[in-house]
């Protein structure tokens, strides 16, 4: 059940819905898209954490994990606290907006990432409907 931006929905659209999922959930807190973007946050770069995994088949379904249950270790000492009020499916679009990163677009493949009314869209707890 891989999930592609790529595959779905325009690059453009793709990657607006992918930051914005990343910005609802504050993981931008925590993680930069890239080094363009300032100061070195806490975590990896999002591109970093893409090329790490490119072209690894489990990869979306191992990122939603650590997304959801923390991880520690990966990336260093500081470890990534769970994020259990992400969804899996939101997880999962995550994990594969962050490896669209890498310019990979052969990672899986998925429902139409457009559709920013999609309950995975949204923080849960959100009402956003």
């Amino acid at each position: 059940m891989g999930l592609s931006l790529a595959v779905y929905a325009p690059a453009g659209a793709a990657q607006t819905v992918g930051i914005g999922l990343a910005q609802a959930n504050n993981c931008v807190a925590c993680h930069r898209v890239d080094d363009t973007e300032g100061r070195k946050r806490l975590g990896p770069d999002f591109e970093v954490v893409a090329k790490r995994y490119q072209g690894n088949a489990a990869a979306i379904s191992h990122l939603a994990t650590k997304i959801r249950n923390g991880s520690r270790g990966a990336w260093g000492a500081v470890p990534m606290p769970a994020q259990s009020h992400v969804s899996q499916e939101g997880a999962e679009l995550l994990a594969a907006w962050v490896l669209s990163l890498a310019g990979d677009a052969s990672v899986g493949s998925g429902p139409n990432l457009d559709d920013s009314s999609s309950p995975a869209l949204q923080p849960q707890g959100s009402n956003n409907q």
